[in-house]
């Protein structure tokens, strides 16, 4: 295992920069906030620590790309900033979420309130959920894994068409695989930051997605042409877990960093760090290290405490007298279940450690 990690020196320029009206803004934080943002150059913080590299196929090591600091970031004249006129965030549901349909409606407002949070002072509208039909898309199955995967830059083209006048950005999510062209195998999610339109797949995040008893794989009698969008009735979707909801979480809010003009962290551990496999994405943080955090308010304008505020509450408010899911997928309709946040319970710590530097 590998630490990469820079002095304090590089960390300070990073996050508050030499440029003297970058150090002036800086400084109109409250004394608190900036007591929490200079954690990311104390070598004694318990809250930010170095970016580990576990093999050569990690991230950093196989993606060399130059850093973003805070001051590349403000200076870049292509990032886009919500205004007056563009200021929501839509999600766009293609195909379902969930086994059931009360499951699906359900996963996609956990989704919604996650990025409210995260996007402290937006606005997150979600779409009427369409069919895969509805994109006329192109489609396939995976030769290798054998699972259906609809085609992620016929996803966006799609998702341009229907942006709102209002919106800042449209994303779309889904439950099926994607690829972003035929001599690829798969894709996570791909987005044109120019659009500001981006789609993001689940279906990788399941429990049981790589194992031989995966459930998701068509059979060959199954399969139609490419044009016979029935294919598509009642496909699998894996079973609504904690760690699915954490890991659709993290990667909804990390690719819509990007939107806003975020590149890949390469300074402290952060949401923002590029992942090049499920493992290595699993290791990164559900937040951002100070300097992707400064870079997010100065696009946005939230408090720094009502953020980390709205995001206790969103892992707080769960149903206590709703029934448990149960692992079986019933197509009952009726099914109600409560949000699955114990995957969360770690990071609510730790925000919560992030408050009382703060807030004492």
């Amino acid at each position: 295992m590998k630490t990469v990690r820079h002095s304090e020196q590089t960390l300070r320029t990073a996050l508050i920069s030499k440029n003297p009206a970058l150090v002036s803004q800086y400084e109109k934080f409250d004394a608190a906030e900036r007591r929490l943002m200079n954690e990311a150059f104390r070598p004694a913080s318990d809250l930010f620590g170095p970016i580990t590299l576990h093999s050569q196929s990690d991230w950093i090591a196989s993606h060399p790309e130059p850093p973003q600091d805070f001051e590349e970031f403000f200076s870049d004249p292509s990032r886009k900033t919500p205004s007056r006129e563009k200021h929501r965030i839509y999600i766009q549901c293609i195909g379902s979420l969930g086994n059931t349909r009360i499951i699906s409606e359900e996963y996609v407002k956990w989704l919604k309130g996650y990025c409210e949070a995260f996007f402290y002072g937006l606005t997150v509208k979600l779409l009427e959920p369409v069919p895969v039909s509805a994109t006329r898309c192109a489609f396939r199955v995976n030769d290798s894994t054998e699972n259906l995967q609809i085609h992620a830059g016929h996803i966006l083209h799609f998702l341009k068409k229907k942006k709102p006048e209002d919106a800042f950005c449209i994303v779309g999510v889904t439950m099926i695989d994607l690829y972003p062209r035929d001599s690829w195998n798969f894709v996570f999610g791909q987005a044109s930051l120019t659009d500001g339109v981006g789609i993001f797949s689940f279906a990788r995040y399941g429990g049981d997605f790589y194992s031989s008893s995966y459930k998701g794989k068509v059979k060959a009698s199954q399969r139609q042409s490419s044009r016979d969008y029935s294919v598509f009735d009642n496909y699998y979707t894996p079973e609504v877990t904690s760690v699915l909801l954490l890991r659709s979480c993290k990667t909804l809010t990390h690719e819509i960093g990007h939107i806003f003009g975020l590149r890949h962290c390469q300074w402290l551990a952060c949401l923002m760090q590029g992942s090049n496999h499920l493992e290595e994405a699993d290791r990164r943080p559900l937040d951002l290290c100070p300097i992707c955090l400064r870079k997010l308010q100065c696009a946005i304008g939230f408090n720094i405490v009502e953020r980390y505020q709205a995001l206790v509450r969103w892992i707080d408010d769960e149903s206590a007298d709703t029934p448990r899911v149960t692992p079986k997928h019933s197509h009952d309709g009726n099914v109600n279940l409560p949000k699955p946040v114990e995957a969360f319970k770690e990071w609510k710590e730790w925000i919560i450690k992030c408050l009382a530097v703060v807030q004492k």
